[in-house]
């Protein structure tokens, strides 16, 4: 089968225990982008006087940025997590999937937090989408 590159069928469930324990499908995302990811560094090393590199293994998380529409239905999510965050004093962990129909991928995203968002859209002409950056511990490809 062939695999393409629209991102446009992509499904990004997100759970909430405590918040939204059923699996909620983010839409609403931004024209120019759906989701960002950052790079996930899986070693370090050291390079010694003689010139010989050694590396090990560490763990590291990874960072999601979603972008959604100031109109999404989906703003409501991250805002309710960021106020409920803030009015106990706590955080709430995440566990999310995102399937790719256009490559045939999926990854599961275990213990995510919430760690940064704009309280509000920007305004110009119209209002601007909006980043919500999620940090995880794991994220992992799963045969589709």
């Amino acid at each position: 089968m062939a695999r393409f590159l629209t991102a446009a069928d992509a499904i990004i469930m997100l759970t909430i225990p405590g918040l939204f324990s059923t699996p909620q499908q983010l839409q609403g995302f931004s024209a120019d982008n759906v989701y960002d990811m950052g790079d996930l560094d899986i070693a370090e090393t050291a390079m010694g006087v003689d010139g010989k590199l050694s590396a090990g293994y560490v763990f590291n998380p990874v960072e999601q940025s979603f972008t959604l529409m100031a109109s999404s239905e989906s703003n409501d999510l991250f805002e309710t997590w960021a106020a409920a965050s803030r009015q106990g004093k706590t955080v709430f962990p995440c566990n999310g999937s995102t399937t790719l129909p256009a490559t045939q991928r999926s990854y599961i995203s275990t213990n995510g937090y919430l760690v940064r968002l704009p309280p509000m859209p920007g305004a110009g002409k119209i209002l601007q989408q909006r980043k919500f950056t999620v940090r995880w511990e794991s994220v992992q490809a799963v045969p589709a």
